[in-house]
């Protein structure tokens, strides 16, 4: 069914169909089947019903991230938040490489605001069993970016089971100077300090375009402010071949093209930290084979965005099923068996 409508919603400019998408998830969907038992996995004092979730960017305000379980999520990342409204970067500003299957986007956090989130999230019911995250990010003409993810942890941690700090994003300018070391000691100590102390669990989001002195300063700032996962990784400014007639726009690349680099960045921090941390796989994931390599490198769970828009709404559903397929195929009794199985 996607496949003969997919023509009909890449006629309208990307993001006017990203809108559209957003207000169809918002009618009734009819329920994927439930997650096979064998995904069920607790990490950071959380129960995943499957290792399969929305990423960040899909679902700016919180409109429909809480609904995603139907579609076959585990969980689901709303945002990137930031304390005031903020309108984002000029149009166009998101881009459909369809050759590539790829999405350039260069959005600059574009949202309603934190207040404004959390009024909707108080009249949304997460379903039980459903993990609901939420991204925080710093406004871009904010004096203090620390202090705005300060605000951000203690404004949104009572509607969310889990917060991601989002310092990775490119469209930005100089967000990504907070994974240097002396800032990134600074706001991990910071935001660390903001949550309560029966807070949600914290986890960073980081880049993929990392030197080998990056990701070992990263893991081990990760580790001294015993944040509680990571993310790996974003969206990259690197360029590889590309063949779309909107390969040279700036901002983040995501998609097919990613998948290579996103997983190596998870084999280097996986190398780097071992299990002594969990990690997130997220990137270029859009079939089950790409999913259960990212877990056998190292990830416990993963993330979907981009490759939503070329496979439908249905793809977390179908790499559910493939995960739990190929993990009783190679006697696996859980996902948590299989994690790091090919790093270790």
């Amino acid at each position: 069914m996607y496949r003969l409508l997919r023509p009909l919603l890449f006629s309208f400019e990307a993001e006017k169909a990203h809108r559209l998408a957003i207000a169809a998830l918002k009618l009734p969907l009819p329920a994927a089947p439930p997650p096979d038992p064998i995904l069920r996995q607790r990490l950071f004092g959380l129960d995943f019903a499957s290792p399969v979730g929305l990423a960040a960017g899909f679902d700016k305000d919180g409109e429909i991230a809480h609904r995603m379980d139907r579609l076959g999520f585990g969980f689901a990342e709303l945002g990137t938040l930031t304390p005031l409204p903020q309108p984002g970067n000029p149009r166009p500003r998101l881009f459909r490489l369809e050759a590539d299957r790829a999405v350039i986007n260069r959005m600059g956090f574009n949202n309603g605001g934190q207040a404004a989130a959390c009024a909707r999230l108080a009249g949304h019911r997460v379903p039980a069993g459903f993990v609901l995250g939420v991204n925080i990010g710093a406004n871009k003409d904010s004096a203090d970016r620390i202090a705005d993810y300060e605000a951000g942890v203690r404004a949104m941690a009572p509607h969310a089971a889990y917060l991601t700090v989002n310092i990775s994003s490119p469209n930005t300018p100089g967000l990504r100077a907070l994974q240097d070391r002396g800032a990134l000691d600074a706001l991990l100590g910071r935001v660390m300090a903001a949550r309560a102390g029966d807070g949600p669990p914290i986890l960073l989001k980081v880049a993929p375009d990392l030197e080998p002195a990056d990701i070992d300063d990263i893991a081990e700032l990760s580790l001294h402010h015993r944040i509680d996962g990571l993310i790996i990784s974003n969206t990259t400014i690197s360029r590889p071949p590309l063949r779309s007639r909107h390969a040279g726009e700036a901002g983040g690349l995501s998609g097919a093209p990613l998948h290579d680099l996103a997983l190596q960045r998870l084999r280097d921090f996986r190398r780097r930290l071992g299990d002594r941390l969990p990690l997130v796989g997220a990137g270029g994931i859009g079939d089950a084979d790409q999913a259960y390599a990212r877990i056998r490198a190292g990830a416990s769970l993963v993330q979907l965005y981009s490759a939503l828009l070329y496979e439908g709404p249905w793809l977390p559903a179908r790499i559910g099923r493939g995960l739990a397929a190929r993990l009783r195929r190679d006697g696996f009794a859980s996902v948590a068996d299989a994690v790091g199985v090919d790093a270790d």
